[in-house]
């Protein structure tokens, strides 16, 4: 997915002399800083206040710090920025992971609830910081905005990081909450980028009805086509899978073509000027719901190894750079002479950022509330909090949002750009160096975690066995499990499912799934053991 074509494109981005062996150098070196961030990550894992994208950042800094004083204060990169580095090859593999790893259950069962956060409470966040940032950035002198740069603005600071919350919170013991913050980030990253790609089609500086109802159309289409765009691409995927059986002759084929197909859906996406980072999200829902289950026990766990580690490298790499480009010399330059507005604009967005947060989770969580009859099922004010917190950090989607819109490969010698660029930069170091040192702390105040009740003791967790459990549990129903070499469902879970007595979306969903869609495109148990098919043996 990012293999031949990253390195070509990284082949282009070397040092400004442009040299081939200026590139390599430059090249190897970053190579060396993504390791150098990787082992510190892990020596660091168990520290109270420190996580890998800190880590990143922080040897960002240091290494921009490094640069700057041996080319005396001329650069502080080592690669040059490529906006088609950040959205063609690091944002699909996040985002399609994102997708992959979803707890589907969960993430469904809570539909109603993340939609509300997604979506409804992203809107509500951007028309806060876009409206806001308007009004308040009369009284400073930023240069000439227009009106469509405070929207783009609030496309911007609405796209959360939520990475940190994420490490901390426990998904065995509270899958509520971690449903409600990994489905939120997910979709309010989508929601923030279909927003921005739909700002760019329109002229904003004169708003009038025509306009914004055309504007809520082109929404309303981006979100429609770019979703069943992702299911279609993950559904042909599945059904070639199925019918071919790749894995009989070879697992390489079947994970070249999952790899594949999953890239093909965002760009499909780009080429249709949809907004690939919704399709790639569901693409990755669907494939891991059918075509998943479609190949050899090698394939699956490749698959979901390789997914994780590319969007793994990804967010590596993005922080890593984001860490040297807050000390690019050129950038700062321009706002030098008025450091107090640049200071402003970057406390006026934090604030808003903090207001318009607040704005919706606490509203949204108490309408949810509403339609939740179970008291344990009910979002506390505990889980509130963390749930505001765990979006108060910016990070890769912002970053990869604001330079799209103010520079050009990276550079702008517009002043306004300038301020607008150091300030989201200053931004995305702030919040997730602050926020996240102390969000550890606080989730461990607000919701001290109870030892794990597991059944398993520690020499079975460390066997084989226990390694593929959670690569067989791909957001599945605890109920239905893997039944010896053929890959069945058990007889009692499925009859159980059908006899569930519950009338709900989820409930129908599974009869017409069972009926109608795994008998054709495959999945758990509906795919058909065929002896010589290499790595079907399951450990027991």
């Amino acid at each position: 997915m990012m293999g031949l074509g990253l390195g070509s494109v990284l082949m282009t981005l070397g040092m400004r002399s442009g040299s081939d062996q200026v590139s390599v150098d430059a090249i190897t070196l970053f190579v060396v800083l993504l390791c150098t961030c990787i082992i510190v990550g892990h020596l660091l894992e168990k520290n109270i206040w420190i996580n890998e994208s800190i880590t990143a950042l922080t040897i960002g800094l240091c290494t921009g710090i490094v640069l700057l004083l041996t080319t005396e204060g001329k650069s502080s990169h080592i690669l040059v920025f490529n906006e088609e580095l950040f959205f063609i090859y690091l944002l699909p593999p996040i985002i399609f992971n994102a997708g992959f790893q979803v707890k589907k259950k969960q993430f469904f069962r809570n539909f109603l609830t993340i939609t509300l956060f997604g979506v409804v409470g992203t809107l509500i966040s951007f028309f806060i910081i876009s409206l806001g940032s308007a009004q308040l950035f009369k009284n400073l002198n930023v240069g000439v905005l227009e009106m469509g740069d405070y929207f783009a603005l609030g496309a911007i600071f609405s796209a959360t990081d939520s990475v940190c919350t994420l490490q901390v919170l426990n998904q065995d013991e509270m899958p509520l909450l971690y449903s409600l913050v990994f489905g939120e980030g997910v979709v309010n990253d989508a929601t923030s980028v279909v927003l921005f790609n739909a700002l760019q089609r329109f002229d904003l500086s004169h708003i009038t009805s025509g306009i914004a109802t055309r504007f809520a159309g082109s929404l309303f289409y981006l979100f429609f086509t770019s979703t069943l765009l992702g299911v279609a691409v993950g559904l042909l995927s599945a059904y070639i899978i199925k019918k071919l059986y790749f894995g009989r002759h070879s697992t390489d084929r079947e994970v070249a073509l999952m790899i594949l197909m999953a890239y093909l859906s965002y760009m499909m996406a780009e080429l249709f000027l949809l907004s690939g980072i919704l399709t790639v999200f569901f693409c990755g829902i669907v494939m891991s719901h059918y075509t998943w289950h479609n190949v050899t026990e090698n394939s699956r766990v490749t698959t979901k190894h390789a997914f994780a580690t590319m969007s793994f490298i990804s967010e590596i790499f993005i922080f890593l750079y984001v860490g040297m480009d807050a000390l690019d010399i050129e950038k700062w330059r321009s706002v030098s002479k008025s450091p107090g507005t640049s200071v402003g604009v970057s406390a006026i967005l934090l604030g808003l950022v903090v207001l318009g947060r607040a704005a919706f989770v606490f509203p949204l969580s108490f309408i949810s509330n509403l339609t939740r009859k179970s008291p344990g099922d009910k979002i506390g004010l505990k889980q509130q909090v963390t749930i505001w917190w765990a979006g108060l950090m910016r990070g890769a989607v912002s970053m990869a949002l604001a330079y799209n819109r103010f520079t050009r490969s990276g550079h702008t010698q517009l002043r306004g750009n300038a301020i607008l660029i150091t300030s989201t930069i200053s931004i995305v170091l702030f919040s997730t160096m602050v926020f996240g040192l102390l969000t550890k702390p606080l989730i461990r105040l607000l919701l001290p975690l109870r030892k794990p009740s597991s059944s398993m003791t520690e020499s079975e967790l460390s066997s084989p066995k226990s390694l593929t459990l959670p690569l067989l549990q791909n957001g599945q129903d605890p109920e239905v499990s893997m039944n010896g070499q053929n890959g069945t469902a058990r007889p009692s879970s499925l009859r159980m499912l059908w006899t569930t007595p519950t009338h709900t979306v989820h409930h129908y969903w599974r009869k017409f799934d069972n009926a109608c869609m795994r008998p054709v495109f495959g999945g758990r148990g509906f795919v058909q053991y065929i002896p010589g098919s290499p790595g079907e043996t399951v450990v027991s």
